[in-house]
């Protein structure tokens, strides 16, 4: 079943069960699918399209708790802890960050980069890699975090 097939059926079993915040979380889903297949003239979206607009909205979701977090709302910050935990049901699995290092760890020798002057290069391989699995903040930290070490170990060798 596809990822948007499986969205409308769980909508409708959250109309059907009552379900507010599970109900308005899936329709505002909805809305950005649709207003993303209007912008794109999609008549299908692919899962991999319905991953990034789902990307988007938990961005935005966490970016609006740290705001309630910040104006002292925990109402609101409930709220959309709700709607996050929704969201996060129709992404992949997430990688472990022993995994996410691996990757990072291979990127870097394939992209042959030595310093976080090339960390462009790296995000560009591990991207494609890890799509929908990882934080995109997550990622750049590991990646600038392997970066310094690296030139660290260049440092030292220079000064040997």
């Amino acid at each position: 079943m596809s990822l948007e097939k499986k969205i409308e059926k769980d909508l409708i079993i959250a109309l059907k069960a009552k379900e507010e915040t599970k109900l308005s979380t899936l329709r505002f889903l909805k809305a950005a699918l649709k207003n993303y297949a209007i912008e794109k003239k999609a008549k299908e979206l692919k899962d991999r399209d319905i991953i990034s607009i789902i990307r988007k909205q938990i961005k935005q979701r966490r970016d609006s708790m740290e705001a309630y977090e910040k104006g002292n709302r925990p109402d609101l910050l409930e709220k959309e802890k709700k709607e996050l935990e929704i969201l996060k049901t129709y992404m992949p699995e997430e990688l472990s960050v022993d995994e996410l290092k691996k990757i990072v760890s291979q990127a870097i020798e394939e992209a042959g980069a030595k310093t976080t002057r090339e960390m462009g290069k790296v995000m560009s391989l591990v991207i494609p890699k890890v799509e929908g699995r990882a934080d995109g903040k997550t990622i750049s930290k590991l990646v600038v975090e392997e970066l310094k070490k690296l030139e660290g170990k260049e440092e030292k060798e220079k000064s040997e």
